[in-house]
């Protein structure tokens, strides 16, 4: 395999509805800072494209993906769609990686969609909650509120995690994401505040809970040859790790907990493993990037995450998946400030999907752009002269995309020059 390298990345800002911009309007604004980034890259430099979309019934269109393709002026040459629930993004950017890596283009355009704003909320909920099991798990209602409330009860009863370390997680993203132009939902919340904001599955709260979006986002992967040629600051993607299950969580199996490179079998003698508490398929995914780019710790040797917290819940579970903390201790990580910016692992700096929103093929891509420019130093540059959420002399940050109810995961490793 070649190396590969992200070269550009662009991102619209993520908004309730954008009744003004079509898909591929989006995509195109996204595409168009990307290339603004690599002014020596034209688009005949380009060998193809991977879309990222999660449902057909958003936009009402099928085929949106080559829509998009066309009218970034990229025909006649190869494109895909990727599909695979909330992971879609996470999947395109690994998917790209692959055509470099493989050799089969040496240019390679990413770009993820979402207009979620096109139905109401019930609807769209509806939508998302056909992304599992439609005869057996959503007959029963479904929907993934209802799913994460009884994983995360379930986090409650085996390791006593509290309702305030989910709010914290909420106050830190909130917070994160006033200094992010590019945020659906900035805000300055406390504790008390996710607390008494309106139940929806108990213990999940609105606040809890990321909101659906209308956004677009896009990066360029290229050969290490062509980004020699085209960027002085790149990001090597140095470790592609993906994780699947079952999709209905009463077929998982109970097995020993798969153990990370810095940790004994000895610290989870007993734990019911994956349970309903933990994404085996997030630990699947975080073991073999870590091994592909050498991590052996990854508390120690990532400067940063930003990972798919689409429930606080999701975020305290994937602290424990990627090995920041061990299982069980996911709520005390975040309580202990090891997650905010200055702590030991700054957790979706960007202010994640629950400050940033949530349009599903999008998301995946927002956080490999939001990782890029960690990593190129640029995020003052790119956040109107702001660089508060900048990381400083960050080298290498990691990206997680999550599905369903853990099905698909996918980990990528990134890290700063050639």
């Amino acid at each position: 395999m070649r190396p590969v390298y992200m070269i550009a990345g662009g991102i619209t800002k993520f908004a309730k509805a954008s009744p003004r911009k079509d898909f591929r309007y989006m995509v195109k604004e996204a595409f168009d800072q990307a290339m603004a980034d690599v002014p020596g890259l034209t688009l005949d430099m380009i060998d193809g494209s991977v879309a990222s979309y999660f449902s057909d019934h958003f936009t009402r269109q099928l085929m949106a993906g080559i829509m998009v393709h066309d009218y970034l002026g990229l025909t006649p040459k190869p494109s895909k769609r990727i599909e695979s629930g909330g992971a879609t993004g996470g999947m395109c950017i690994q998917s790209a990686w692959e055509a470099v890596a493989s050799g089969r283009m040496d240019v390679c355009a990413a770009f993820g969609f979402e207009t979620m704003s096109h139905v109401n909320t019930w609807k769209g909920n509806e939508f998302i909650a056909l992304a599992s099991d439609t005869n057996f798990d959503y007959p029963v209602g479904g929907f993934y509120t209802g799913y994460y409330a009884m994983m995360v009860k379930r986090h409650m009863y085996e390791f006593g995690t509290t309702e305030e370390q989910l709010a914290a997680v909420s106050v830190k993203n909130h917070a994160n994401a006033l200094h992010n132009p590019y945020a659906q939902f900035p805000a300055e919340l406390t504790i008390e505040d996710v607390l008494k904001s309106e139940m929806i599955a108990d213990p999940l709260k609105r606040l809890d809970i990321c909101v659906m979006s209308d956004g677009a986002a896009a990066v360029i992967l290229a050969s290490e040859e062509m980004a020699r040629k085209l960027t002085d600051k790149p990001v090597r993607i140095s470790g592609v790790g993906t994780g699947t299950d079952a999709m209905r969580m009463a077929d998982r199996p109970s097995r020993e907990v798969i153990l990370l490179p810095h940790e004994n079998a000895a610290d989870y003698k007993g734990l019911k493993y994956p349970g309903v508490h933990s994404f085996r398929g997030g630990r699947t995914a975080a073991k073999e990037a870590y091994k592909m780019a050498g991590i052996t710790n990854p508390l120690e040797e990532l400067d940063f995450v930003e990972l798919h917290d689409a429930f606080t819940s999701s975020e305290i579970q994937t602290y424990e998946d990627l090995g920041l903390c061990k299982y069980g201790e996911g709520g005390k990580f975040v309580e202990s400030g090891a997650a905010g910016l200055g702590g030991k692992v700054p957790v979706n700096p960007s202010g994640g999907l629950l400050a940033c929103g949530h349009p599903v093929g999008a998301t995946g891509l927002m956080q490999g752009v939001f990782a890029l420019w960690q990593l190129q130093g640029t995020i003052g540059q790119h956040f109107n002269g702001d660089d508060t959420l900048q990381i400083k002399n960050a080298k290498r940050g990691l990206i997680h995309s999550h599905a369903g109810t853990g099905t698909y995961i996918t980990v990528s490793v990134m890290e700063r020059g050639f």
